[in-house]
């Protein structure tokens, strides 16, 4: 079978959102923090990405977001990127997460589109600028309308891209198409921002996946995103067909901050499936659909046999 050429990878090929565990007081828990980053890097990532949507940032305080950087950067060693999300609907603030998480070992930064503010096109090019030349850090662009309000038009990115810390583009647009016409007209690396996207993106030459589920299915992901490379795409569509289950069940049954916990439970890879409000905690129905959810994709708690294979 003939290698396809890899596209640039500046943060990787396999990342997942970490979720941020928390004590059962609401509390951060570093312990859980370390364990979790270690258990990713275990599934094969060779990126994480910290103090995102999914790891509820917006009820960490900047001093913890520092400390859960620093803990993850000591858990996981040199080879993996740290990428941190920084991105707010302050550009003042953002600068002052972005110059926190470079001291605090960060590798890159995940700047999301200002929320709720919806700001001109001309708004957006001078917010991630002002992000870009806050650091010497790399930045990935992270694009979600569904959540930010505004999409990043196509000539927007692509004034982005002149600036050389500008990089990567996290696509959360659900728009598989034009994704692959950006990744034309930019040059930036794209990362699929949508785990039923995933395999979509990376066929079409997408550097790689932000991932939820990748915290319970990363091994899969890892396999999958191999098969890609070497030209493998029966394998790695019967890969995605596995994952199917586990997809619906964290992302398309509930929030999928709440619902990847209750995955990561299920796996007694975390201790319980706290969350801060205004989120609630999965309930006992929705742990179950998770765990029928882990058995049909075959995947089982880390000391049983878990298979390798598609």
């Amino acid at each position: 079978m003939p290698q396809f050429e890899h596209p640039q990878r500046p943060f990787g090929s396999l990342l997942t959102a970490m979720a941020t565990p928390f004590n059962d007081d609401g509390t951060l828990d570093l312990e859980s923090v370390h364990r979790l980053a270690t258990h990713l890097v275990s599934l094969g990532h060779d990126g994480i990405v910290v103090n995102g949507t999914t790891g509820e940032a917006p009820t960490t305080s900047d001093e913890e977001k520092r400390l859960i950087i620093s803990t993850v950067r000591r858990a996981v060693g040199p080879s993996v990127k740290v990428v941190a999300g920084v991105g707010t609907n302050n550009t003042a603030h953002s600068v002052t997460l972005a110059e926190e998480a470079a001291a605090a070992g960060a590798d890159g930064l995940l700047v999301v589109s200002p929320y709720y503010s919806r700001p001109s096109q001309e708004g957006l090019v001078q917010h991630f600028l002002r992000l870009a030349d806050a650091t010497s850090l790399p930045v990935m662009v992270y694009d979600i309308p569904g959540r930010s309000a505004v999409q990043i038009d196509e000539a927007t990115l692509i004034k982005l891209a002149a600036n050389p810390r500008i990089v990567a583009v996290k696509d959360a647009t659900g728009q598989v198409g034009a994704g692959f016409a950006k990744m034309v007209s930019t040059g930036l690396a794209y990362y699929a921002g949508d785990d039923l996207l995933g395999l979509a993106f990376l066929a079409g030459g997408a550097s790689g996946i932000v991932s939820v589920v990748g915290h319970v299915t990363g091994d899969l992901w890892r396999q999958l995103i191999d098969s890609v490379d070497s030209g493998q795409l029966a394998t790695a569509r019967r890969l995605q067909a596995r994952m199917l289950p586990v997809i619906e069940a964290v992302v398309g049954h509930g929030q999928g901050a709440v619902m990847v916990k209750a995955a990561l439970e299920a796996l007694e890879v975390l201790p319980g499936r706290m969350v801060r409000l205004p989120l609630a905690p999965a309930t006992e129905a929705q742990l179950g659909h998770v765990r029928q959810a882990l058995e049909a994709a075959r995947i089982r708690p880390l000391h049983s046999t878990r298979p390798e294979s598609a």
